[in-house]
């Protein structure tokens, strides 16, 4: 086993490296919302309707299945190349998206955007953690949770405003920002240092990686809307995942330099991790889509006001991420933070399901908060327990693979519990319908039977408020008990979060902890130095037994 010394940056060179570091997280964060309320009128000008979702799914689908490759070639190559490889790009498919003149054009090129935004997310905790020691990580990594809670609610905001003026500059928007990143990241991230070390890349293990992640999502983002759950093609994806997850899994067992290393998986710490965070996953990606669905059906809210209308639960991850971060280092454990967060988000989940049609926007928005308070006590604290349990050999690969697993759990929710909604929503309006139509003049109960009857989707908001009354108030109550089944789901799920994060060890974030009770500087005010001196500088001189110590109960 190898121990490694933190370079020491002072507080500025901490500063902008953070600076560039969120911008290029915020870049990626937000690209997976921005889309989806500009997606109408890109296509209103672009045309092919039929390949509205690959949009979305091509951009999900790079970045999930890149992502477990950045770690491992970040721990091969050095952090710095790979990760300007990742923003350029990033921006690079921006830049073309933006130029797209047809819908293939757009797709492929948000594939592009995907490739470089796997490397984004990941390589960002990792870079930090090469500078920072575990026990400081955590001031740090809780704004990286604020970014992304900026980015679920502005998201939706810019995209909406761009959608009114000229969509293409979604794209454009990202150009300046990425080169800003580039700029900062290539001027400090040549102060952490990296040692050349011979390997061999694990190709094969790279495309089957690959090849497997992408028949899995495919059939998540297919199945029960392009194609039936049971037909040949989803059945035929499932398998080919299924079958290219266990040829990986063999050559990884074989292979001198793994993607992702088997032995990381004979650590406690490693596994459970990794579990409640595929499990909160499920529940936080899979749950919280539905919330401005409600706003919007329910309460009549533009897509624009329905992400504005998302601000409490900004709120709520933007000041839990940042203090947990904080308490995390103060305290020096990690354990109880990702538990209280599972235990809120159980609490949220149940609230949810009390939501009615006449229900108060502040009931709503009370809900919200509960959320954003479960999200933001979980986001980086788990990531947080990976990185202290393995070698800082693995810490890329151990890294990407925290941020991989919560990604897949996501896909996993959105189609569960999506599949949840279709079910219940077309049993409810089958039940509610015709009574409502039923009371309808003649000539509105033909025009209503003409738009569809009781196949009105709910993807489609304006229509629906534009019906008459009684019909509009049949789907909006029956919308609304389909969601209590939606989010009593969730609560059942967030309740194997829960048995999961308990059964976490409760280990000893590795490295000096800050001086005083008040927890020594602000977190971006660089280190926060014990009386012994910095703590990366202690823990490279005095703490190199200790820490070895500590991974060898999760480490082989």
């Amino acid at each position: 086993m190898t121990t490694q010394a933190h370079p020491v940056l002072t507080g500025r060179q901490i500063r902008l490296l953070m600076a560039g570091l969120m911008t290029g997280m915020l870049l990626a964060a937000l690209d997976q919302t921005i889309v989806g309320t500009a997606l109408p009128t890109i296509v209103g000008e672009l045309g092919g309707i039929d390949h509205y979702s690959w949009v979305v799914t091509a951009y999900l689908l790079a970045s999930t299945a890149s992502t477990p490759l950045y770690g491992k070639m970040a721990d091969l190559y050095g952090r710095r190349p790979v990760f300007l490889f990742s923003i350029g790009t990033f921006l690079l498919g921006s830049l073309l998206a933006g130029l797209s003149q047809d819908m293939t054009q757009l797709i492929v090129t948000r594939g592009v955007q995907g490739v470089g935004a796997g490397g984004l997310m990941t390589l960002a905790f990792t870079i930090i953690s090469d500078v920072v020691s575990p026990r400081e990580r955590g001031r740090y990594q809780g704004l990286f949770g604020a970014v992304f809670g900026v980015s679920s609610v502005a998201g939706p905001l810019v995209g909406g405003y761009f959608a009114e003026t000229n969509w293409r500059w979604i794209f454009y928007l990202n150009v300046p920002l990425a080169i800003l990143a580039i700029a900062v990241c290539t001027r400090v991230l040549r102060l952490v240092p990296f040692t050349r070390r011979e390997h061999r890349v694990d190709w094969l293990g790279a495309a089957l990686l690959v090849a497997g992640v992408s028949c899995l999502l495919l059939a998540l983002s297919w199945g029960g809307t392009s194609y039936p759950w049971g037909s040949t093609v989803i059945v035929g994806l499932f398998v080919a995942g299924a079958v290219l997850a266990v040829l990986f899994v063999l050559q990884e067992a074989r292979t001198a330099e793994p993607i992702l290393p088997l032995r990381l998986f004979r650590g406690r710490t490693f596994c459970l991790a990794n579990a409640a965070g595929f499990v909160l996953g499920l529940v936080m990606f899979g749950s919280i889509i539905f919330i401005p669905l409600y706003l919007q059906i329910v309460k009549g809210a533009s897509p624009t006001r329905s992400g504005l209308l998302m601000l409490p639960m900004m709120a709520g991850i933007i000041v839990t991420s940042v203090l947990t971060g904080r308490a995390m280092s103060r305290i020096g454990r990690y354990k109880w933070f990702p538990v209280a967060g599972a235990v809120v988000l159980l609490v949220g989940m149940l609230l949810f399901t009390r939501l009615r049609v006449e229900s108060s926007l502040w009931v709503a928005f009370g809900f919200m908060v509960v959320i954003g308070v479960g999200l933001g006590l979980c986001m980086q604290s788990l990531i947080l327990g990976v990185q202290n349990s393995v070698d800082p050999r693995d810490l890329g690969a151990g890294t990407s693979s925290a941020t991989f697993f919560r990604s897949l759990g996501g896909s996993f929710g959105v189609a569960i519990l999506g599949a949840v909604l279709s079910a219940r929503l077309g049993t409810e309006l089958a039940d509610r319908l015709p009574g409502a139509i039923a009371q309808l003049p003649p000539d509105q109960a033909a025009e209503v039977a003409a738009r569809g009857g009781t196949g009105i989707s709910i993807n489609a908001p304006e229509a629906i408020l534009a019906l008459p009354a009684p019909v509009r108030g049949a789907i909006q109550a029956a919308f609304v008990e389909s969601l209590h089944l939606v989010f009593l789901t969730a609560a059942v799920l967030a309740v194997v979060a829960v048995l999961v994060t308990v059964a976490l060890p409760d280990d000893q974030l590795r490295g000096a902890g800050p001086e005083g009770a008040t927890g020594g500087t602000g977190p971006l005010g660089g280190e926060a130095p014990p009386a012994g001196g910095t703590p990366l500088a202690k823990e490279s001189r005095g703490e190199a037994a200790a820490d070895m110590e500590s991974k060898s109960q999760t480490m082989i």
